[in-house]
């Protein structure tokens, strides 16, 4: 069954908890948490505060997205204040494996992020160490945007690599995810979908977690 992971990014800020609590009761699987610092992209969000408020007060699986420079020398605040997956950025990270080490050795688990124009290759020497790849689907930095077409072949050799090394990792997509495209997603392989805007501004949001949760998976070719 795939899972779905409401990205808090699109949520009502003034009432955030009742938001998180909403998607709980609808079933969703994961909440999703956009941390942004205005300088790898051009916005500013959530920090460990956000997190650590929540924590203990929402059963979901904390999914932190850290679209942040230096995200090693935040790993641990993150952790701390109820991170269970601390997902970094390729593009951000010269010593990725040295990352991924930091974030597992404290107990979490660790993902990896791609931006639509990164290739798969960086992720050559790592990839057995993942417990999560995330496919973005749109150039992140703010909600609401177009999903991209283009990653889809992407996504699709992503799960083609996975499936052809035995690796266990989970994939993710975030980027511009509705009931119109999220079919598109689930068959090209990914396990977790990310949703904001559609999800948060949908009149049966309840019904379309339901809905995404059962999009069948095909079995990837190798």
């Amino acid at each position: 069954m795939v899972k779905i992971a409401p990205s808090i990014l699109a949520a009502d800020f003034a009432c955030l908890l009742q938001e998180a609590k909403r998607m709980e009761s609808f079933g969703a699987d994961w909440l999703h948490i956009d941390v942004m610092d205005g300088h790898f992209v051009p916005n500013i969000t959530f920090g460990p505060a956000v997190v650590q408020a929540l924590q203990g007060r929402v059963n979901l699986f904390f999914d932190v997205h850290l679209m942040i420079e230096r995200p090693q020398d935040f790993l641990h605040q993150f952790h701390q204040a109820g991170a269970q997956m601390l997902t970094v950025h390729a593009e951000t990270c010269p010593h990725l494996h040295r990352v991924i080490q930091s974030i597992k050795k404290m107990g979490c688990k660790a993902g990896v992020a791609l931006n639509p124009a990164t290739p798969l290759s960086c992720l050559e020497y790592v990839a057995a160490g993942l417990d999560l790849v995330l496919i973005m689907s749109v150039n992140p930095g703010f909600g609401g945007q177009s999903f991209i077409p283009a990653v889809l072949p992407k996504i699709r050799d992503l799960a083609q690599k996975k499936k052809r090394h035995g690796l266990n990792f989970k994939i993710q997509v975030d980027g511009g995810i509705n009931e119109g495209n999220a079919a598109q997603v689930v068959a090209a392989g990914a396990d977790v979908l990310v949703t904001g805007s559609a999800l948060f501004g949908s009149e049966e949001p309840r019904e379309m977690i339901q809905t995404l949760k059962m999009l069948p998976r095909k079995e990837m070719n190798v």
